[in-house]
């Protein structure tokens, strides 16, 4: 913020009138307000009638403004914040060992029993259930808090960004798209990776873990055009293993309300069918009066910019 310094002038050539100025006079007192409200002048008793004060007034700073401008700008091409930094890379190499950990103490123990069955249908359950997590997660976030909310709010400004700017996310590095999900499945992980030997919950857990950790890079592989993308990727993509790049974009199209899930996918035409999401936007509204976003017009937030 700028201050303004004490500076003498002479009095008389400050009191010329100003068409644009407004003059107050009182007794040992003369205030010049000027359009622009930068400083106050104040002449003193006992002072020298032919000096004027000029007393120091706060301005304002263009922080605020700035800040606005840069939030309304989309991310640079070299930004430092779509960057892996060596803790990002840390944070995705420690998740990405919990599961693998998990993942071979399922296969272990599946072949000292000779029991493959069930681990398998539970790693089956734990991948259709990390899409349905992914949908549900999305669908909060899309649609309540906002900066102010704790521990959340980072990741709703960058999913209302997201809305805006739509093909950042495939200009993110690899750990610096993860990192987030990795530290949460690190501490989720490590527990049962030393106190579990059991194959079929290692089976769950490491699919479950593997798929949430890994969604946000198939989320950024859903907004990638195909020339771009490996073959393995496509290939999975069409065979419905992975959210498509069709069924996602639909999301990113008015009404903005469906389409959530972002694993698979497998579970965003039955949702949008019964209208999962907006019966539980209907209880949150008539239980605590909370509105989702997607009630109101998109705001500029939410619409993509060419």
């Amino acid at each position: 913020m700028a201050v303004l310094s004490h500076q003498h002038y002479p009095l008389k050539s400050l009191l010329h009138p100003v068409p644009t100025c407004q003059h107050q006079h009182r007794s040992h007192n003369v205030r010049v307000t000027t359009c622009s409200a930068s400083s106050s002048t104040n002449l003193k008793p006992g002072s020298n009638p032919n000096q004027l004060v000029i007393e120091p007034r706060l301005a304002l700073s263009s922080t605020t403004s700035t800040t606005t401008a840069a939030k309304s700008s989309p991310p640079l091409l070299n930004d430092p914040a779509l960057q892996s930094t060596w803790a990002h890379r840390a944070w995705v190499a420690t998740g990405c060992s919990t599961v693998l950990v998990s993942l071979v103490k399922s296969i272990a123990a599946a072949a000292s029993s000779q029991i493959w069955l069930e681990p398998m249908l539970a790693g089956y359950i734990g991948y259709v259930l990390a899409d349905l997590g992914s949908g549900v997660y999305h669908w909060g976030i899309d649609n309540y808090g906002d900066e102010s909310t704790p521990i959340f709010w980072s990741q709703i400004e960058a999913f209302q960004g997201h809305h805006r700017w739509p093909r950042t996310i495939t200009r993110r590095q690899f750990a610096n798209n993860l990192h987030a999900l990795a530290r949460v499945i690190s501490f989720t992980v490590l527990p049962f990776d030393l106190l579990c030997n059991d194959s079929t919950i290692h089976g769950f857990v490491s699919m479950l873990a593997g798929c949430i950790m890994f969604s946000q890079q198939f989320h950024a592989w859903a907004h990638s055009t195909k020339s771009k993308l490996p073959p393995l990727v496509v290939a999975l993509q069409d065979a419905g293993v992975l959210v498509s790049r069709s069924q996602h974009a639909a999301h990113h199209r008015p009404p903005y309300n469906n389409n959530y899930c972002i694993v698979s996918g497998v579970w965003n035409e039955f949702l949008d069918k019964q209208k999962v999401f907006e019966a539980l936007e209907m209880i949150l509204f008539f239980k605590l009066g909370v509105r989702p976003r997607s009630w109101s017009e998109p705001s500029s937030k939410w619409i993509e910019e060419a």
